[in-house]
């Protein structure tokens, strides 16, 4: 029996459940502070008799295991949780093993095995909401180097009538600064659902996320491409990437049917908690 949790910066998805994707049970959790979010957290699990819990966190997330400060959450802005020990709170409450990567990973370990990307070795999984991050599997493998990737904070280029300076506070005009959910909020003065008629609106929500994906392609050359989150929830931005992509990719590299080789989740909102019971199979297969 395997325990798995989607950490992100407003929920906490717990749930239990095997490595096949089947979920006997789940609850979701605000994420406040620490203290009171990872107690509801540990309560939850106490009810069963788990082999190993799988962890999907909000980042940036210290993924080195052979760093002193590995499975903690590290830089977040998010109040309370920096520099927060995550792994070794979860380990001193249940003595088991525990799995851990950043939730956009998950999401696209979730994807590959049981999702849009089944059968594949490679995909990139990326969430644009919120925030926006991106998780790779390569050749099988989850992709993590120094770190695990942060994708989410590319630069692109401005579009020459977009004047909007950016709200990422590191970087203001990088992708997420310019493309994630609260920047159409704050660019347009209206949430990206109210504004799902505006075609200007998604156009340039396409031209952003498409120099993103064909930086992406370029240097990763997923198999498969997953847009998730809120704001990949307004199917209509999808033909907009397409068209945008085309343009920027210039037929330099020859890409699958785009309708086919970008889609949405198979998972749908289940992709991170599905990923996490994967990482929790995972941790227990490697002791």
């Amino acid at each position: 029996m395997l325990g798995a949790i989607e950490a992100g910066g407003t929920k906490f998805v717990c749930a239990v459940g095997d490595h096949l994707g089947n979920i006997i049970d789940r609850v979701q959790i605000p994420t406040t502070v620490p203290e009171e979010t990872m107690k509801q957290v540990i309560s939850f699990f106490r009810k069963y008799e788990l082999d190993a819990i799988g962890i999907g966190s909000f980042g940036p997330i210290d993924v080195n295991l052979d760093s002193p400060t590995y499975g903690y959450i590290t830089s977040t802005p998010k109040e309370g949780w920096k520099n927060y020990p995550f792994v070794q709170t979860i380990k001193a409450a249940f003595s088991i093993p525990v799995g851990f990567n950043t939730d956009v990973n998950a999401a696209a370990l979730g994807e590959v095995t049981l999702g849009a990307a089944r059968g594949l070795d490679s995909c990139l999984y990326i969430t644009i909401g919120t925030g926006i991050g991106a998780g790779a599997i390569v050749q099988g493998n989850l992709l993590q180097g120094l770190s695990h990737p942060e994708m989410g904070h590319v630069l692109v280029r401005r579009h020459s009538s977009d004047t909007y300076k950016g709200n990422c506070p590191y970087h203001h005009d990088c992708l997420e600064g310019l493309a994630a959910g609260p920047a159409i909020e704050e660019r347009w003065g209206k949430k990206g659902i109210e504004l799902s008629d505006q075609i200007e609106v998604w156009d340039l929500e396409g031209y952003y996320i498409a120099q993103a994906l064909m930086q992406y392609i370029l240097i990763v050359s997923p198999k498969k491409i997953i847009l998730g989150g809120g704001v990949a929830k307004q199917k209509q931005v999808f033909s907009y990437i397409y068209k945008h992509l085309t343009e920027l990719v210039n037929a330099y590299v020859v890409l699958p049917e785009l309708s086919e080789y970008i889609v949405s989740p198979g998972l749908g909102d289940n992709a991170g908690i599905t990923g996490s019971l994967l990482l929790a199979q995972q941790a227990l297969e490697n002791g």
